[in-house]
């Protein structure tokens, strides 16, 4: 019997018994896309949440601050040293420093960030609202949304706004004793973006713009690698000189192992319902086997092999897992559509963000499709390999 042949009395089966046939499919659909569902919110949270705390430089990026054999901050000369290491490509470096804003003839404490513009790159942070200062020498700022909500103000309002600073920096005195010198600056920030952050009243400023303080000793620098590979070599080179380093993409390894665990968690979950339907599926070949005794006696009667017996049962159940798998793409991706505009209309009632939480890579359809087909071959085995040993005479008799 030719392929041909075993496709067309393959399909058969949705002439002759259209409605069995349609429900076993979409029992298979519902399972397929159950898993497809759960998989896809997984990594649809994954991509969401590390597209919004990292950039691709910022996972070649180290942390460098200064270790507990340095008492104060890193030094320009220590900048210069590491900039000089191989495979170093940029170093952004941070000041922190407490202070006072004023806006709206309101005051309040804060911290305040002088940073070269290249650190917020480095670092892959990105403005909720408005954007980030790329210029080193004009008077602009970015601020977090807590700092915004001093000044009574929330993020679309702060943008444009102009604050005032105070600035209080440590200096040492010719005894050797730490003082704290005041620093009124004439020059008004101008607000241009707003950091998502609720719980830290902070704002950043360009590092430039307080180079007449003279201050030459940093909190934190942002080093840059050439590439993934030799991040842990230049790691090792600056540890050795003393420093703590840490690195963004240590957490983000962490965060996708993590995912990927709750990722097998939810298809663990969506497979039970794709084991039902693999199980009625299993039930309805073997109901068709029943059926269709007789004509199998008849078949192998005028000349079909059992070989080819098993075959067209086994075609059979493919042809139902793959439109199942199909049919599970359909349905899981209308599901995750209509739960996706549902969430982003709760957000928006609260105040949030629109997001799209479901994502399906390619690749995995693609293994939907295959694994679908898989099921229904293997569920089709037991039924084929009874039907291919039935007695063409015990057959023809079977009533």
């Amino acid at each position: 019997m030719g392929i041909l042949d075993l496709i067309s009395l393959s399909i058969r089966m949705f002439k002759n018994r259209p409605l069995r046939t349609f429900l076993t499919v979409l029992g298979v659909s519902v399972g397929i896309g159950t898993v497809l569902f759960l998989v896809s919110l997984g990594y649809g949270l994954q991509k969401t949440i590390l597209s919004r705390i990292t950039t691709a430089d910022s996972l070649l990026s180290l942390d460098v601050s200064p270790g507990a054999e340095r008492l104060i901050t890193l030094t320009d000369k220590d900048v210069e040293e590491i900039s000089r290491i191989k495979e170093v490509e940029e170093v952004s470096v941070s000041i922190h420093l407490t202070g006072q804003l004023a806006a709206n003839d309101l005051t309040g404490d804060g911290l305040v960030e002088a940073v070269d513009p290249s650190f917020f790159r480095l670092s892959g942070l990105r403005a909720d609202k408005g954007e980030m200062f790329e210029s080193d020498n004009r008077y602009e700022a970015v601020i977090s949304t807590a700092g915004a909500r001093l000044f009574n103000l929330d993020s679309e309002q702060v943008i444009g706004e102009n604050i005032s600073l105070v600035l209080f920096v440590p200096k040492l005195s010719e005894e050797g004793f730490e003082e704290v010198e005041v620093a009124k600056r004439e020059e008004e920030y101008k607000i241009v973006g707003v950091i998502e952050n609720e719980s830290a009243n902070y704002i950043f400023i360009p590092r430039r713009t307080i180079s007449d303080l003279g201050i030459s000793q940093y909190n934190e620098l942002k080093v840059k690698v050439s590439a993934n590979e030799h991040i842990a070599g230049v790691r090792d080179e600056i540890i050795d000189k003393g420093f703590l380093v840490s690195s963004l993409s240590d957490t983000i390894d962490q965060a996708n192992k993590i995912f990927r665990i709750i990722q097998i968690i939810l298809a663990l979950f969506g497979l039970v319902a794709l084991v039902v339907s693999a199980i009625g599926m299993f039930n309805t070949m073997t109901i068709t086997l029943l059926e269709r005794i007789n004509e199998i006696g008849i078949m192998r009667a005028i000349g079909v092999t059992g070989r080819d017996i098993r075959l067209l049962f086994l075609m059979e159940s493919a042809i139902m897992g793959f439109l199942g798998g199909v049919g599970g793409i359909i349905v899981g991706y209308l599901a995750s559509k209509a739960a996706n505009i549902g969430i982003n209309i709760l957000a928006r009632i609260f105040g949030g963000q629109s997001l799209d939480l479901f994502y399906n890579p390619p690749w995995f359809i693609a293994v939907i499709i295959v694994f679908s087909t898989l099921i229904g071959f293997i569920t089709g085995v037991y039924p084929s390999n009874k039907a291919g040993k039935l007695n063409p005479l015990t057959a023809l008799r079977y009533k």
